[in-house]
């Protein structure tokens, strides 16, 4: 199994693309921006979307992926996500103002895209793949994965504060390879990180603390413009870990 990072940044800007990442051809973790650099073919390919939340750094670009190839593909786009989730993007995007509702097209018998709910501890196999959602601490309901085959895993945190749940979980995967992990704010900014639930380098350190496994650790979703300071701030915070921050065009194996 294959880990291609589409796009891990906090915002855009010259070779900033926010948060996606594909999986062999056809599993999208995340629906950002990074989804825009990838072929028709490639667009094509996709069959499954697996969506921590609903903000739209992390589901820009669903909307344009389903009217660009809905019509190349033999089955609709299946789209995992919470029921919260699902229902933001019914509400705000798919919603005949902002963009069509392609639960609809080309006829509601036969759609480009269905919504499929997902729980907290749900896992879905896909042909000797496992992607299980775990509990993220955002502003909104959110959730991260754990994405594992026979020989090894990952795990996305996705959008999230401090989490002692997560850990919990984290600590009990077998054979786990890497942790993604984001670190949006310097540490200047805490108030604001602490209000929008999002980790900056001290407190990434701490929550590091509660890691037992010993996987590659690589940090998500800086925001552009403070990506030097929290770099400087990553490499004095983040204790025996020594993460790595997170590439476009990175690629991990399982």
């Amino acid at each position: 199994m294959q880990v291609r990072v589409l796009g891990c940044s906090g915002g855009i800007g010259a070779r900033a693309r926010t948060t996606s990442f594909l999986v062999d051809h056809d599993i999208l973790l995340d629906a950002g921006t990074g989804v825009e650099d990838l072929s028709v073919e490639e667009l094509a390919a996709i069959d499954h979307v697996f969506l921590t939340h609903s903000h739209l750094d992390h589901i820009a670009a669903l909307p344009l992926l389903v009217d660009s190839v809905g019509g190349l593909r033999s089955r609709p786009l299946v789209v995992h996500a919470l029921p919260e989730t699902i229902l933001a993007l019914k509400t705000h995007i798919f919603n005949w103002v902002i963009w069509p509702d392609f639960t609809e097209i080309p006829h509601y018998e036969r759609p480009w895209m269905v919504f499929e709910p997902i729980g907290i501890d749900s896992t879905v196999e896909l042909a000797g793949r496992w992607v299980r959602s775990l509990p993220a601490n955002h502003t909104v309901p959110a959730l991260g994965f754990h994405i594992f085959n026979e020989r090894a895993a990952l795990v996305f945190s996705g959008d999230t504060g401090p989490n002692d749940e997560f850990w919990r979980i984290v600590n009990s995967v077998e054979n786990l390879r890497y942790l993604i992990i984001e670190t949006a704010f310097p540490n200047r900014d805490q108030d604001l990180a602490v209000t929008s639930r999002h980790l900056y380098p001290i407190q990434l350190g701490q929550e590091l603390e509660k890691l037992k496994r010993e996987p590659q650790v690589l940090v998500t979703h800086l925001k552009p413009s403070d990506r030097k300071v929290i770099e400087r701030e990553l490499d004095a915070w983040a204790g025996r870990f020594a993460p790595r921050v997170l590439e476009r065009g990175d690629v991990f194996e399982l």
